[in-house]
């Protein structure tokens, strides 16, 4: 097994009801359903558009992985599928490098998988496809009929996943990424915004690029911290899909009923000093609330989605590519100064109002 072989095959989540997710990504993301299954102790269904492939688990017994997942961590991302040319040999050594064995290797359909143990309780399945077959189909699933009255978000493929673990704990979640499964680290940066801190080193191989996020215990508890707490431990914080126009994806979206975390007016005013000419006109970015980052080979265009979880863990993120190769740290930052404007004018106000 090398990096390069990797790519990203599909995501599995764990949800509670299935029906209603499946329902919510159609009408939100326009995650068309196109397989099914019906397994021990579980109900499937495939969901996608482009490249972006989930599968969306229910599990019906309580002896089903699913059932504990869900009983700690309520629903989210239990496995990350790594596409490889060899299923076995890439589950062996793994096993021989250190990774805890899951499932051994499977034949079914013409597709060998075998599943290993990443970080927390995210999983990852290594899947050999048979030459010649659909690219979207997967053992075990039949395919069902394409539904009418889909909307098109423009939605390509997975950019990247956040994965936020407890803080003293990034240091070996990057040597298991890098030595067990033969990532490369291709990004590492300590972010602090006012009283919070952490630490960010992201980890890549072939199509799959993992954020890999640890607070600074230190500092004030922040947004990491919180995640960590709601969602009982490591996890997927979030997740980014990629787009070629980002302003068209947002309208599409939002039309369908996803919300979307507001910006700060004072990110607008400070943004030109921040980054160069950008491709959209300033006021459909501030009116959709769109975040601009840029790096030494271009622009980044990105915005988070509300998170739609009972506990306000898991949400989606839509990004939109000009060259850049960051993930957006710059925007940090620059809201942490925005709002910070924003309360100084606030006080300012009041201060006005009083006199």
């Amino acid at each position: 097994m090398t990096g390069d072989d990797l790519r990203l095959d599909h995501i599995t989540f764990y949800v509670t009801d299935l029906a209603a997710e499946a329902d919510r990504l159609r009408r939100g993301y326009g995650l068309e359903p196109y397989a099914e299954s019906t397994a021990w102790g579980c109900r499937s269904v495939a969901v996608g558009a482009g490249l972006v492939r989930f599968v969306l688990t229910q599990p019906t017994t309580g002896d089903h992985p699913g059932a504990a997942y869900l009983g700690t961590h309520g629903d989210g991302v239990a496995d990350v599928a790594l596409g490889v040319a060899d299923a076995t040999a890439a589950f062996r050594a793994a096993v021989n490098r250190g990774a805890r064995p899951v499932s051994p290797p499977c034949a079914r359909d013409g597709f060998v998988t075998a599943t290993v143990q990443g970080v927390g309780d995210l999983a990852h399945t290594f899947v050999q496809r048979p030459e010649g077959l659909d690219e979207r189909a997967l053992p075990g699933f039949t395919p069902t009929p394409a539904t009418a009255g889909g909307l098109d978000a423009g939605l390509a493929e997975v950019d990247h996943l956040a994965v936020c673990v407890p803080s003293g704990e990034l240091g070996a979640t990057v040597d298991f990424y890098r030595h067990v499964l033969d990532f490369q680290l291709i990004f590492s940066e300590r972010i602090t915004v006012g009283d919070q801190a952490m630490t960010t080193e992201v980890v890549k191989s072939g199509s799959v690029t993992l954020t890999l996020i640890e607070p600074d215990a230190s500092k004030e508890p922040g947004h990491i911290d919180e995640f960590l707490a709601a969602h009982g431990g490591a996890g997927v914080q979030h997740l980014a899909m990629s787009t070629v126009d980002i302003t068209a994806a947002v309208d599409t979206t939002g039309a369908g009923g996803v919300e979307f975390l507001p910006t700060p007016a004072t990110y607008y005013d400070l943004l030109p000093d921040r980054v160069g000419r950008v491709k959209y006109p300033l006021r459909e970015l501030r009116r959709r609330s769109i975040l601009v980052d840029e790096d030494h080979d271009g622009q980044l265009y990105q915005i988070f989605a509300r998170s739609a979880h009972p506990r306000g863990t898991f949400f989606f993120e839509l990004i939109e590519r000009l060259g850049a190769r960051s993930f957006g740290s710059g925007n940090i930052a620059a809201l942490y100064q925005a709002v910070e404007l924003q309360r100084a004018n606030h006080r300012d106000a009041r201060t006005e109002a009083a006199a």
